[in-house]
């Protein structure tokens, strides 16, 4: 995957821990609660340390980009802790015996929360002083700009920063981009290095191909250490996704990753029915509610229908709770779906936010034409149309689809050319990058995604 996870994120992670442990050590302490062994008062405090560093991934603390805002991190510090109290009143209730003290955390919460906030606040201001790579890309286009957002998004997280742009017309130099400035040509690169202390240049090869003097570039890369990059290859570091608009066959050839090994595609479809089975059983109950909630609050069919594309090209039928109304299409035909639909009826649009409407979809993991994880599967008539103008749209069908995806965890809901282009990129990654704990990560951003009531 892309980096998810790095040192400066473990050092969140690990000192945020140790902070919350010896809070919770203390407090147990002073309450005279626990009067066990040290080694068992231990475990108890890293157990609810745990919880509640859960609870603060589901409110989006460990995503860096959030530190820059004070309110949003008291906000969701604020939230986890009251998340984790009802955690543990449950947990304690079944398991009394994991209980690390009565009142303990309560006791603790006012320090955790100073201290975790407080940390916060910390690692943003030390991470911004800390910048170990200095970047120059060369291009302008928009996968050029999508990537310097990103990592200007990321810097406290990363470490980097984007010095400036080079392009091919000089008419553009000197003019702002995002929150630096084009800085001169591709033949002006050995001086922009030199003079703006350039540790690494990415250089897309749509602008620069035939433009590059790489004699130049080796003497730079052999004398002063400068590493180049396909912006490709960045892009796809950085961001989780496959720049199309970049994208040659070649890099597809001899880029590492899409590989699908049989004894991968066999452990993943076992996976797939076993979590069906789990998933159908324990959802009956629901489905029964939701079926008869649906038949007496609109007329129509409970469960709805649908023509898909799936692996290889080949159409599938879908099954899904009916959450539009029965004649939604009779007038216009196969039309997007918008966000906020007038087709959509009351209850299923409370459906499609609790995302209950794709449990029937797990007949179709059990009878093999989807997976759990994978691409959307999209309607014939939007693929024929979306594969004459998105380049490399027909590769998303090597692959089962899925009932969610990392598209679907990673991008806001939307229905047109531009948003389908921007899922394939994600999509394209996950095929990359396929794989069984890769699935696991995107099932656990799932129940975030829908617990947060997020996502496409």
């Amino acid at each position: 995957m892309n980096r998810v996870f790095n040192g400066r994120q473990a050092a969140l992670v690990f000192v945020e821990h140790a902070l919350v442990v010896g809070s919770l050590l203390v407090a147990a302490r002073l309450s005279g609660s626990h009067a066990g062994p040290l080694d068992e008062l231990l475990g108890r405090a890293v157990l609810v340390t745990l919880v509640l560093q859960m609870s603060l991934h589901y409110f989006d603390m460990y995503d860096v980009r959030t530190l820059a805002e004070s309110r949003s991190v008291i906000v969701g510090v604020l939230g986890a802790l009251a998340v984790t109290s009802m955690i543990l009143a449950v947990l304690y209730f079944f398991m009394p015996t994991l209980a690390v003290g009565r009142g303990v955390f309560a006791l603790a919460s006012a320090p955790i929360g100073l201290l975790v906030t407080g940390w916060r606040i910390a690692f943003e201001w030390l991470s911004l002083r800390g910048v170990t790579e200095r970047i120059l890309i060369l291009g302008t286009n928009t996968a050029a700009v999508t990537l310097a957002r990103e990592l200007y998004e990321r810097r406290s997280e990363l470490g980097l920063e984007v010095v400036g742009f080079v392009e091919t017309d000089p008419q553009g130099v000197g003019r702002p981009l995002l929150n630096s400035t084009v800085l001169g040509v591709v033949s002006a690169i050995p001086e922009i290095v030199r003079r703006r202390r350039v540790d690494r240049v990415v250089v897309s090869l749509a602008d620069a191909r035939g433009k590059l003097n790489m004699d130049e570039l080796v003497v730079m890369k052999l004398n002063q250490g400068v590493r180049f990059d396909h912006l490709a290859s960045v892009y796809e570091e950085y961001t989780g996704k496959i720049a199309v608009e970049n994208l040659r066959p070649s890099w597809m050839i001899f880029s590492e990753g899409f590989r699908k090994t049989r004894r991968l595609t066999a452990a993943k479809r076992t996976s797939d029915v076993l979590l069906a089975l789990v998933g159908l059983l324990l959802a009956a109950p629901i489905l029964a509610v939701v079926a008869i909630t649906i038949r007496y609050t609109s007329p129509g069919p409970v469960v709805y229908r649908q023509v898909r594309v799936g692996k290889d090209g080949h159409y599938i039928t879908i099954f899904k709770f009916r959450s539009m109304r029965a004649d939604a299409e009779a007038g216009t035909g196969a039309v997007w779906a918008a966000a906020r639909d007038p087709r959509v009826t009351p209850v299923g649009r409370f459906l499609r936010r609790s995302r209950l409407d794709e449990i029937p979809q797990l007949w179709n993991v059990l009878r093999g034409d989807m997976s759990f994880v994978g691409p959307r599967p999209e309607r014939p008539e939007f693929v024929t149309e979306l594969t004459k103008q998105i380049p490399f749209y027909g590769q998303r069908h090597v692959v089962r689809p899925g009932v969610t995806g990392w598209a679907q965890v990673r991008h806001r809901y939307g229905a047109s050319v531009a948003d389908s282009q921007e899922k394939l990129q994600y999509d394209l990654f996950y095929i990359k990058h396929l794989s069984l704990t890769f699935d696991l990560f995107i099932l656990a951003e799932t129940v975030k995604t829908v617990l947060m009531r997020r996502g496409s």
